[in-house]
Order: C-alpha cells, then structure tokens, then sequence
C-alpha cells in the first residue's frame, strides 16, 4: 500500500515497535491516530508526529469501538489498522489463570475485536490493510513465557484466517513477526533469554522493514531473516527442530543457575 496519505492507527503506539511504526509512517506522509493503555505516551507520540492520541485498552470491547469511531472521524476512514499492542508476563503452564486470561485477551481477543469494528466497512469498500504484529514465538515458540507463545500462535492463527477468508475481497493481512527487538518489553524479559537471544533489532529498524513489505503485501514479515529457516524447519523436520529448541532450553537454565 501506498502510505503517503494513508489514514493509519496503530496500537500500543506509546512506545517500542508500536511508536517507531508511527513515526516511520508519518515520515512517509501518512496521517496517524496513536493509542496506548499509557495515555502520557500517547499523546507524547501523536504530538511528536501531528497525529491523533486516542488512549485506552486495546483489549477493551468499549475502548476498541470508541478508538475505531474516532478514527473514523478524525481520518475518515481507517486504510492501514496496525494491531501491535502485547504483554509478555513470563511463566509457564503453572501461570496463574489471570496471567493467561490477561495475555488472552490483550494478544488474540484485543485483534478479534477491532476486526469485528473493521471488517464491514472494508468489504464494503473493496479494501482494508490489517497488520497484527505477532512476534517470531507464532512462528515458533518462547521457552521463556508459555502464555506469551500460546497466545501469540492464536494470534497468528486468527491473521492466517483473515487472509485466507478475505483476500480475495480486497483485505490485505499482514503478519510482523520478529525476534528480539530492544524494546521496554525486551528490557523486561528473562536475563538467560536475553543472553541467548541472537541478534537484536532497534524498533526503528522492524519499522523500516514494515513500510517496505506493505509494498508488496507479503503475509509474513520477517525483520530476522533466520526466522524463515527456524520456521522452514520446524515444519519440515519437527524433531529435529524441538531438539534444537530444547538445547536452548537447557542453555537457559544452566546460565540462570550460573547467574
């Protein structure tokens, strides 16, 4: 899609790859509307790019209709919507339940809801730009955070539907799917997963990445291209790929007895 012009939202946009995904499509031209459950950085972001703060929950059923109806307003209508906002709490199966309700509703439900505000106006139209950051662990897995790696594969998962539905009518489905990223979420996580992370992006460069893949509409956006091969063979040669993901498991845990 072209971005010069183009009337975009994107979530979580107060900061990380969500703020450097706005600032690079205002560069292009485009004209934004931020939001972020942080209402500071909201508005510190939009006033930086001339956009839209328009704070709240993006996995609130209420804040998702108003910021879809304020879009509208201010934009007209909404070309590129940029489903970025995510946690990443840590724990494994024995998270509590709220843990992986919260990770629930914030990484899958808080998608399937602005789709739900999006879609009919898009069909009605003939066209419509969802970009859902995903994360390389919906590809993949997260040895550090079980809630985090099940809710990102759902997210994936509702991405690959939409696509396969709705392709063909004119909506364009894209999937950002990145390793580590320095980000306050990167900051946050597991020092061993850190360490053994791999190579690290800046948010700005995943936002260079993204303005030039929604050239060509690709479903995957990949700013890692070691992910294309991780994913290649995980579905062509599972065991072996498991085995690899459980030596970096067993690395994990001997550099946090270590540390």
């Amino acid at each position: 899609m072209e971005l010069k012009d183009a009337a975009v939202v994107v979530t979580g946009a107060g900061s990380g790859i969500g703020a450097a995904l706005a600032r690079r499509f205002a560069a292009a031209g485009a004209r934004l509307v931020v939001n972020d459950l942080d209402a500071a950085a909201a508005v510190r972001v939009a006033e930086e790019i001339g956009g839209l703060a328009v704070p709240g929950d993006a996995s609130d059923e209420q804040d998702v209709a108003a910021l879809v109806a304020a879009a509208r307003t201010h934009l007209g209508e909404i070309d590129l919507f940029c489903a970025n906002a995510g946690i990443e709490p840590g724990g494994g199966a024995d998270a509590p339940e709220e843990v992986w309700e919260r990770v629930r509703q914030v990484n899958v439900m808080s998608h399937v809801r602005v789709v739900r505000q999006l879609l009919g106006p898009w069909l009605e139209r003939g066209r419509g730009h969802f970009l859902a950051t995903v994360s390389s662990a919906g590809l993949l897995t997260h040895p550090a955070g079980a809630p985090y790696a099940v809710s990102k594969h759902g997210a994936l998962a509702l991405a690959e539907w939409l696509a396969a539905t709705y392709g063909h009518r004119g909506i364009t489905v894209q999937a950002l799917c990145p390793m580590g990223v320095r980000t306050e979420m990167y900051e946050r996580s597991d020092p061993a997963a850190k360490a053994l992370a791999g190579s690290v992006l800046t948010p700005e460069e995943v936002a260079d990445t993204v303005a030039e893949a929604l050239a060509d509409g690709r479903f995957l956006i990949l700013p890692h291209p070691e992910v294309r091969d991780h994913y290649a063979l995980r579905a062509t040669d599972t065991d072996r790929w498991l085995g690899g993901v459980r030596r970096l498991q067993q690395r994990m845990e001997e550099f946090s007895a270590q540390a």
